[in-house]
């Protein structure tokens, strides 16, 4: 037997050892590199990365799924005790070994842009920070578990913070209020522990960055998640933009929502940046728009048919192949997300599914990533299928804008016209208000890494926190619960689970926006660029990305205020189609 003869499934391998596959990266490694066989030795690295990356995915899902299944968190720690550190040193020998290669070579002719990213990684790669990866890891993991088990009794019934959420959008202020601190208190019941589980992260990624002979970490994680395209003075300028174009935006939505509804001041549950939720200031109901996983995946493959029916195609292969968990359940870890399992070249959708319309947006937006698997399938190398993070973001928030038409139930989604009209509304509303609030996670972090002495201290991280928050997110009464304002940064897990990851939402939004916008003026021609754009994977740049998809990348003034003003008017026309 040919010791490249790779497993089809991870099924019939233990991938909670190392010597699964070592014997495979050890061949690569001695085979004798020549023209001709080069392109050979790729297509077997790049096989042997899908099934280790899906045999690691398979194992974090299965550890989100159920937080306290003690079996699948051990499964998680021996991957990354004993499979992730002996990985990353098998892994930097083939790089080294393939940028030893003459660059001009046939077979690596479509590999420019792997190529440079390899060559980053090989530089930053310092043996002495894999064991540091697998501490933050673990105290990664922590912070999973510690917010995963939280919950409170509701009417009689526990509810975690996911199911507890859902009454965050409820029509009556004080079941908002009641649900607010009900989490609030949570949150703040596991304040130190939380605190102290940051404080070990910060000491971890500073240290990381000092053993790559870097000045902080902030230098690190820009080097490590290959934004060339970019600097930190961009994303401060970006900042800043926002604060000019876009917050005095959301001023204007907050102000019309007080006089609708009548308040004096607009109070925390009344505005939930870090979950998506804006005082629903609308007549009628609130919006219930599906009950349980099987109804969102109907009215969801509904949509994506009228949308694109090779799209509804790829989103039925995921629902038939049980790719889909979207409800909440007790000790399921937060959030949502989409996870590629390139060994079968299909995504899994993971969610915490209540019933409410956010999460109808979550399932678009994860299914946009979804597509950006399928789309990329028939690229030949696994490293060509990874976009940058910039842009696997406009892949997804482009798709909650782009199928945003079909919600109707003429369509077969969620809602009567008017429903419709206030969740779309709600939509692109929330997408102004949420740019002040990436801003403040984002630029929390640039503090923090750069200053990592004071941050050591969590006060002054809360004080922080806080003058950003008032900066970008003012127009909110937070007095009597200042606690929760000052600690907010705990509730926003990518600050700790996956540092300076945040600014990519905030590009993408730009992104989405644009592609948005050339929907409105040729809605066959703005799919097509689209998923012309998805399926160009990772071989070209993010400009080169951005413009595929009928898109600029830049975030200045101009162009927010000029998406601004078309939000605006696209709301107020929908505002006239919620009385009908």
């Amino acid at each position: 037997m040919k010791i490249f003869d790779l497993p089809r499934t991870v099924d019939v391998i233990n991938p909670r050892q190392w010597e699964t596959f070592a014997p495979y990266f050890n061949e690569l490694k001695e085979r004798p590199l020549t023209s001709e066989n080069l392109r050979q030795w790729l297509t077997d690295w790049s096989d042997l990365t899908r099934l280790l990356f899906e045999a690691a995915s398979l194992i974090y899902i299965e550890k989100s799924q159920d937080t306290t299944n003690k079996e699948k968190e051990q499964a998680f720690l021996d991957l990354i005790n004993d499979v992730y550190p002996q990985a990353q040193v098998a892994i930097q020998a083939l790089k080294e070994r393939l940028l030893a290669v003459d660059p001009s070579s046939e077979a690596l002719e479509d590999m420019t842009l792997v190529l440079r990213n390899m060559q980053n990684e090989a530089s930053l790669f310092r043996e002495e920070n894999i064991p540091l990866f697998t501490q933050a890891a673990k105290l990664e993991n922590e912070y999973d578990k510690v917010t995963g088990v939280l919950k409170a009794t509701w009417d009689g019934e526990e509810k975690n913070l996911s199911q507890l959420g859902f009454f965050l959008n409820d029509k009556d202020r004080a079941v908002r209020q009641k649900a607010w601190q009900a989490i609030s208190d949570l949150w703040l019941s596991e304040r130190e522990t939380l605190n102290g589980i940051y404080a070990k992260l910060l000491t971890l990624r500073q240290q990381m960055a000092k053993n790559a002979d870097l000045p902080d970490y902030r230098t690190y994680a820009f080097r490590e998640k290959g934004r060339f395209d970019y600097t930190p003075e961009d994303c401060l300028t970006f900042h800043e933009a926002i604060e000019t174009a876009v917050v005095p935006a959301v001023q204007r939505i907050l102000e019309r929502k007080k006089r609708r509804l009548g308040y004096d001041t607009l109070r925390p549950w009344d505005w939930v940046p870090e979950k998506g939720t804006l005082v629903d200031d609308s007549d009628g109901e609130p919006l219930r728009p599906y009950q349980g996983q099987d109804a969102l995946i109907q009215h969801t493959l509904n949509i994506f048919n009228q949308l694109d029916p090779q799209l509804g195609r790829h989103f039925a292969t995921m629902a038939e192949d049980g790719l889909l968990d979207l409800d909440t359940r007790a000790g399921k870890a937060l959030g949502g997300y989409c996870s590629p399992l390139p060994l079968r070249m299909r995504p899994f959708i993971f969610m915490n599914g209540v019933g409410s319309h956010d999460d109808v947006q979550t399932m678009l937006h994860e299914a946009g990533h979804a597509f950006h698997v399928f789309e990329t399938a028939e690229l030949p190398l696994i490293w060509q299928t990874d976009p940058p993070m910039e842009f696997c973001e406009v892949a997804s928030m482009s798709m909650e804008l782009l199928a945003a038409p079909y919600l109707t139930n003429q369509s077969g989604g969620f809602y009567t016209s008017p429903q419709a009209a206030r969740a779309r509304i709600d939509h692109l509303e929330n997408s102004l208000a949420f740019l002040p609030y990436m801003a403040v996670v984002d630029a929390f972090q640039h503090w923090v890494y750069t200053n990592a002495e004071q941050a050591a201290d969590a006060t002054q991280c809360d004080a922080t926190w806080q003058n950003l928050y008032e900066r970008f997110l003012p127009g909110v009464d937070w007095v009597g619960h200042e606690a929760s304002l000052e600690t907010g940064w705990h509730r926003k897990l990518h600050i700790f689970t996956s540092p300076f990851y945040y600014i990519e939402y905030g590009m993408a939004q730009v992104g989405a926006l644009q592609v948005w916008r050339n929907s409105l003026q040729n809605p066959a021609k703005a799919l097509a660029a689209y998923r012309q754009s998805l399926s160009l994977g990772g071989t070209k740049t993010l400009p080169e990305l951005f413009a595929a998809a009928g898109a600029e990348f830049r975030f200045d003034t101009e162009m927010l205020t000029d998406l601004v003003m078309l939000i605006e008017e696209t709301t107020t026309k929908l505002r006239k189609n919620t009385l009908s």
